[in-house]
C-alpha cells in the first residue's frame, strides 16, 4: 500500500499545480474564440515525503521527487522518483533513532523503497507510543527539513461497529453498509482517520477517510463508514457504492490523529473525489514539513472486526 500512496500523493501534487490553470482555460474559452497559446512553465521537482508512526509499530518514511502533471508514468519513471542515501532520523525526546534506506515488496509484487529501522544493525530503537512527540529529520541534496507529530492520547474512541443491509436500485440485497458507535472527548478535540480491511484484501482508505469533532463535539454519535478503496484506481460512480457484502469479515482500522494530519489527508481526500471536475473549487495540499510536499504523521491505532454472515 505505502509505494501506492507515494505513487498517488506525487500525482495529486502535479494535478494541483494544474487546477488553477484549468480553470482560466476554461473561462477563456468560454468568453471568445481567438486562438490562445500558452507556455506552460514545468516547475522543479520538490522532495515528497510519506512518514508515519503509529503506536507499537516502528516509523516508515518514503521519499520521493515529485512529476510534472505532463509526465509519462510507467514502473520505470516511478522507480526513479525515489530519493536514495537521505539521511533520515526520528526523536522521541530522549532518543534519536537513524532509519536505513530498504527495498521491500507489496503482496501484488511491485516493489518501494523505504526508511525504516535495520534491527539488523546495533543501534536506537523505539516503537511509537500513545501521547508520544516525535521529530523527523530529512537530510538529502544538502538540504535539511524536520517536521513533528504526536501519537493523540485522546479524541475520539470507537465504541462499537455493525452493518445493515442496502437494496441497490437494480435489486440486489447481498450489499451490507458498515456503521460505527463513537464517543468524542468534550475536553480534546478530536480527529480521526479510518482504514477498512475486506477479508485478507490490504487496509484501505476510505474514499473519504477523516472525520472531526466540530459538529459533534462531547457527544455519542452513529456514523456509516465507506468500505475502504485502492486509490491507485479511481472508483467507477456507477459501480461503488462504499458498500461490504454478505460473508464479508470487515476489519476497521480506527486511528485518533493530530490536526496537521488531519489537514493533510482532508485536503487529499478533497482532491481525490474532485478530479477531473472543472467547477470544484481549487485546493491547496495542506503538508506539515516545511520546504517539501507531503506530511509526517502520528496515528493512535484500534482495531475491530465483524463478520457478516450471508
Amino acid at each position: 500500500m505505502a509505494g501506492v500512496l507515494i505513487l498517488y500523493t506525487t500525482l495529486i501534487f502535479a494535478y494541483m499545480r494544474l487546477i488553477p490553470l484549468c480553470s482560466l482555460i476554461v473561462c477563456l474559452f468560454s468568453a471568445c474564440e481567438k486562438d490562445i497559446n500558452i507556455d506552460i512553465q514545468s516547475s522543479d521537482p520538490q522532495l515528497v515525503v510519506e512518514g508515519v508512526i503509529e503506536n507499537d509499530s516502528y516509523p516508515q518514511v518514503i521519499l520521493s521527487r515529485s512529476l510534472s502533471y505532463f509526465s509519462s508514468i510507467d514502473s520505470a519513471i516511478i522507480e526513479n522518483t525515489y530519493v536514495h542515501n537521505a539521511v533520515v532520523t526520528v526523536s522521541n525526546g530522549s532518543q534519536t533513532m537513524e532509519l536505513s534506506e530498504q527495498r521491500l515488496t507489496l503482496p501484488q509484487g511491485a516493489t518501494y523503497y523505504a526508511y525504516r529501522p535495520d534491527l539488523r544493525r546495533p543501534g536506537v530503537f523505539f516503537k511509537g507510543k500513545v501521547a508520544g512527540k516525535y521529530t523527523l529529520k530529512i537530510q538529502t541534496d544538502n538540504k535539511t527539513y524536520e517536521s513533528v507529530t504526536t501519537i493523540p492520547l485522546t479524541g475520539m474512541e470507537l465504541d462499537s461497529i455493525w452493518c445493515t443491509r442496502v437494496l441497490l436500485n437494480n435489486g440486489d440485497t447481498t450489499k451490507i453498509r458498515l456503521w460505527a458507535r463513537i464517543t468524542d472527548d468534550p475536553d480534546n478535540s478530536g480527529y480521526v482517520r479510518y482504514f477498512t480491511k475486506r477479508n485478507s484484501e490490504p487496509t484501505y482508505p476510505g474514499i473519504t477517510s477523516v472525520i472531526d469533532d466540530r459538529i459533534v463535539n462531547g457527544t455519542t454519535f452513529e456514523i456509516p463508514l465507506d468500505a475502504g478503496i485502492d486509490r491507485s484506481q479511481k472508483p467507477d460512480p456507477d459501480t461503488y457504492y462504499a458498500l461490504f457484502s454478505l460473508g464479508d469479515t470487515i476489519t476497521l482500522k480506527f486511528c485518533n490523529i493530530d490536526k496537521p494530519t488531519w489537514d493533510f489527508w482532508r485536503t487529499v481526500d478533497y482532491a481525490f473525489n474532485t478530479s477531473g471536475n472543472p467547477f470544484s473549487s481549487p485546493t491547496r495540499i495542506l503538508g506539515n514539513i516545511p520546504g517539501a510536499l507531503g506530511y509526517w504523521g502520528g496515528y493512535s491505532a484500534k482495531y475491530k472486526k465483524i463478520f457478516i454472515r450471508k
